[in-house]
């Protein structure tokens, strides 16, 4: 019917036909800048491979020398075949995902990627087709949104190089000219990528514990392709994410916790939330190496068992310091609703006042309010507060060559010196008549390669082999950093703790050869 002016509100507006609009290829720019963080993005495209069905995932630096050169995601999910590779690269296109998914608005890949690379490769293969491959880039999507297809042959040669992880099926995403990659400055990749690994294995532990406390085993992996050693070269630094439960902890801060609340929300029904009290004071990596305290407390949201926000109260109060052992753990709906909305880039769950009017009135079976919940929280605060704790030294952290369960547990026994460069451990030629040495300029304890394999049962072993012996010289030797004049008498400890450690390494390796033989 046509319109006609009046003086009645008009609650729908008058239409009088409709016009298709392609995006411009100008949508490049808008595109690269989603305001995703690495580690966001990271996480994205590990949701793809948990909902293709991997349970292998790694995640691998290629350097070369001092020049980081590459990230690539490897996994042993289903794969893609040609079509279904054109489907994932095409910009826009709306998928169907399944409630179980993880998967939400299907433009995680090229949006998560290309905002940290100008060049997205996808090469894959599944039980019935061929290795294939496409590349996407900036350029690419300016002039037309033009995807390229990957050379068959290196696109086999690519999958055949993971081979201990694609077997017969799986998939490699690869970004080139990575933009953080790009302003590294020589001499200080090292650095870089110690703390960007850091940071990257603290937010895939949070944000999918749930699935690594499962069985997902993802792997970070840094390969050297300068060394000439192998087809990528040498790896010179592994580590397995370990889980990281913000509820993790072994007692609780109140008895009768953790207490489920149900909480009827207008438009969607009831929710339930788990109300969580930390013990005061915890050393627990899920309750201080996951972000600030006073920023962890709150809702943590999850969809399919994938946490999508870890704290905030989301508008119902402010964080307040005599909360932060309060957390709630709050499982979305998997029907699509207007109450509770995901963004994007999955780490911010947006909610409108029915929920946290819903919250207001949540109450547990026996009659608790989510009110008391807070008081609760806040009373466990306070009574830590009062308890005397000894204040142990402050360390310099451990770094690279020590495995990260160690590091983890380290870093919840001893504060950290702030500032300090971490203390790694690297194998090499030193004097027969030296067990280890120290680079004080480097923050580097040095082992002499000549023992490696009395420490790792006649192998090479790993970048972070001989766990025991690397612990107990960190113990020894932390102290020896971050000095300015360097005393005889400590130069004296370490030539006799040398001597020592020769005699033992020399007894330990006549144990080994006597049983071999």
């Amino acid at each position: 019917m046509p319109y006609e002016s009046g003086t009645v509100w008009q609650y729908d507006v008058p239409t009088t036909g409709s016009t298709h609009l392609p995006p411009d290829a100008g949508y490049a720019k808008a595109l690269t800048n989603q305001g995703y963080g690495f580690e966001v993005a990271v996480a994205d495209l590990i949701d793809n491979s948990i909902d293709a069905g991997a349970d292998e995932i790694v995640v691998h630096f290629l350097r070369d020398a001092d020049r980081i050169l590459t990230l690539l995601i490897i996994d042993n999910g289903r794969g893609m075949d040609d079509s279904h590779l054109d489907a994932a690269m095409t910009v826009g296109r709306r998928r169907e995902y399944g409630e179980s998914a993880l998967g939400l608005y299907g433009t995680g890949l090229k949006a998560a990627s290309l905002s940290h690379a100008s060049s997205l490769t996808v090469v894959s293969r599944t039980k019935r087709s061929r290795a294939a491959g496409r590349r996407l880039t900036a350029e690419g999507i300016e002039d037309g949104f033009r995807c390229d297809t990957v050379d068959p042959l290196y696109a086999q040669v690519l999958v055949d190089r993971y081979d201990g992880i694609i077997e017969w099926h799986g998939t490699v995403v690869r970004w080139d000219r990575v933009r953080a990659f790009e302003t590294v400055t020589r001499g200080q990749s090292d650095l870089f990528l110690s703390k960007a690994i850091s940071r990257l294995e603290t937010h895939l532990g949070l944000y999918l514990h749930r699935f690594l406390q499962r069985g997902l085993k993802v792997d970070i992996a840094v390969w050297d392709v300068s060394s000439g050693k192998g087809e990528l070269g040498e790896e010179v630094d592994h580590i397995a994410v370990e889980a990281l439960d913000p509820f993790g902890y072994k007692v609780p801060g109140k008895a009768g916790y953790p207490r489920k609340f149900t909480t009827p929300v207008e438009g969607l029904g009831d929710i339930q939330l788990t109300a969580h009290i930390w013990p005061a004071k915890s050393k627990r990596a899920g309750f201080r190496q996951i972000g600030a305290l006073a920023d962890r407390q709150g809702f943590y949201f999850y969809r399919n068992d994938r946490l999508v926000q870890a704290g905030g109260w989301n508008g119902l109060r402010n964080p307040e310091s005599h909360l932060v052992l309060a957390r709630v753990a709050v499982d979305l709906p998997s029907r699509e609703n207007s109450v509770l909305s995901l963004d994007v880039k999955k780490e911010t769950v947006t909610v409108t006042p029915a929920f946290t009017l819903g919250v207001e009135k949540a109450v547990d079976p026996d009659g608790h309010t989510f009110h008391s919940f807070l008081n609760d929280a806040e009373t466990a605060y306070r009574d830590g507060a009062k308890r005397t704790e000894i204040i142990r030294k402050s360390v310099t952290p451990p770094g690279k060559g020590l495995d990260p369960k160690i590091k983890r547990v380290i870093k919840e026994e001893l504060p950290e010196k702030p500032g300090e460069e971490p203390i790694a451990f690297t194998w090499g030629s030193l004097p027969n008549g030296r067990f280890f040495d120290l680079d004080r300029e480097n923050n580097t304890i040095l082992l002499n390669q000549a023992f490696r394999e009395d420490f790792n049962d006649g192998k090479r072993g790993g970048s972070n082999d001989a766990p025991v012996t690397k612990t107990l010289l960190y113990l020894l030797l932390e102290d020896c950093f971050g000095l300015g004049r360097w005393e005889r008498a400590r130069q004296d400890r370490l030539d006799y703790w040398n001597t020592i450690l020769l005699a033992s390494v020399g007894a330990q390796r006549e144990r080994r050869e006597r049983s071999a033989s």
